[in-house]
């Protein structure tokens, strides 16, 4: 795979670990411990390994990692930032063979409102994170070798067990989320090309620091991907562990690249919710296209951020709000069924027509044509829709509080 040469210029160096020998065993007894220390986890995380692909061999048995956006320098012996890429011996090793997270998810929950309306999707994740935030509600496996509190023993899997379990709980899409795909896009690549021979739709929800390289080498094993915009401020989203403008290059890569996409922000209050913030995100998405859908969703507290309030409603209604001024086509305030008032359905943007109806993760009504256009005025809608409109899955409010996450049979 081509490297581009601006991006390898800009890689950073994260450890000084000397080599470890030449055999594996002894190399990974000599391998850096991860930053939450000795723990037992890593252990058995660092033997869950296999040779990667998204890296480039250096000078004194260094490697490049172009993963994510840190286009981490690593010396033998070391580890990446994301502390689940190490290089033994001039070779990154890189996650592989198990899941540490797997539900059946509603499609709504990833979210994708614009993807195969009211399907299921089997989702996995594994350990790690190139990120640090204080608000993950995934952090108990997001954070795993970074924090010794976090950590949840991984469960060996194959490919070929997680297309049959999808099939099995009659799944329409696969996707890699819970911690960063992008750290573990090897093993999703080899999942994807299972879940694509057996005719699955297959997503990323990732934090889009994504560099070019890696979603070159992901694209045509994924169909969706889904952004989280976390701000517009650099010193906030450096705070997180990450640089705005890696963040707004992703964004604009995969709208290049085709992937079909969607962005959430988490509305946090004293982090990102002032008005001139919010507004610089819509006018941000618009500036990409106008038809990215647009999820504004309310933080709770959660591991290290306890001192905000909850966002409550009517700060997802004006963000909503803010989004439409901006001129987005596709806007919706999340994670609040039926407080939010018409910030859950999707409208035509020309002639304002309800075309889906949904309260939580239950679609209510569905009313694209099989093209996927408006029935009242033919504007066609982007996503990726069903072939037949008889082929969603449609409830009523009586069934909001089981269209809910739930383990694969």
């Amino acid at each position: 795979m081509a490297l581009n040469k601006e991006r390898a210029s800009a890689v950073r160096r994260t450890d000084r670990a000397e080599s470890g020998g030449e055999d594996l065993l002894a190399q990974l007894e000599s391998l850096r411990r991860p930053l939450a220390g000795d723990v037992p986890l890593a252990a058995e995380v660092d033997r869950l390994a296999r040779p990667g692909e998204l890296y480039e061999k250096l000078p004194d048995d260094r490697v490049h990692c172009y993963a994510c956006a840190h286009n981490c320098t690593i010396s033998p012996g070391g580890r990446g930032i994301c502390q689940v890429r190490y290089n033994l011996g001039g070779t990154l090793y890189v996650p592989w063979g198990y899941v540490a997270a797997l539900q059946c998810d509603p499609t709504e929950k990833k979210p994708f409102y614009h993807l195969f309306p009211g399907s299921d999707t089997l989702t996995f994740g594994m350990l790690g994170c190139d990120l640090h935030c204080p608000y993950c509600q995934n952090w108990d496996i997001s954070q795993a070798l970074r924090d010794a509190t976090a950590g949840r023993p991984p469960g060996r899997a194959t490919p070929a067990q997680l297309v049959s379990l999808a099939l099995r709980n009659e799944a329409r899409c696969v996707a890699s989320s819970y911690n960063e795909p992008l750290i573990t896009s090897e093993w999703a690549v080899a999942v994807f090309k299972e879940a694509k021979q057996a005719g699955l739709t297959t997503m990323y929800v990732s934090n889009g620091n994504a560099t070019r390289e890696v979603l070159e080498y992901i694209r045509p094993h994924t169909d969706g991907y889904k952004i989280d915009l976390k701000s517009m401020n650099d010193r906030r989203y450096r705070q997180l562990g990450a640089v705005l403008a890696h963040v707004l290059d992703g964004v604009r890569m995969v709208h290049e690249l085709g992937f079909w996409l969607e962005i959430v922000t988490l509305v946090v209050p004293g982090f990102n919710d002032s008005e001139d913030e919010l507004r610089d995100a819509a006018r941000f998405i618009r500036s990409v296209s106008p038809d990215i859908p647009w999820h504004v969703t309310a933080f709770h507290k959660d591991y290290r951020m306890t001192d905000p309030d909850n966002t409550d409603a009517r700060t997802l209604i004006r963000a909503a709000e803010i989004g439409y001024e901006e001129g987005l086509h596709y806007v919706y305030a999340g994670n609040m069924p039926g407080r939010v008032g018409p910030y859950e359905h999707t409208r035509c943007p020309a002639c304002q027509a309800e075309l889906i109806r949904r309260i939580g993760y239950v679609v209510e009504a569905y009313r694209l044509t099989a093209e996927g256009a408006c029935p009242e005025c033919g504007t066609r809608i982007p996503g990726i829709w069903p072939e037949s409109p008889e082929d969603v899955r449609l409830g009523t409010l009586a069934d909001l509080f089981y269209r809910t996450p739930r383990r694969p049979r």
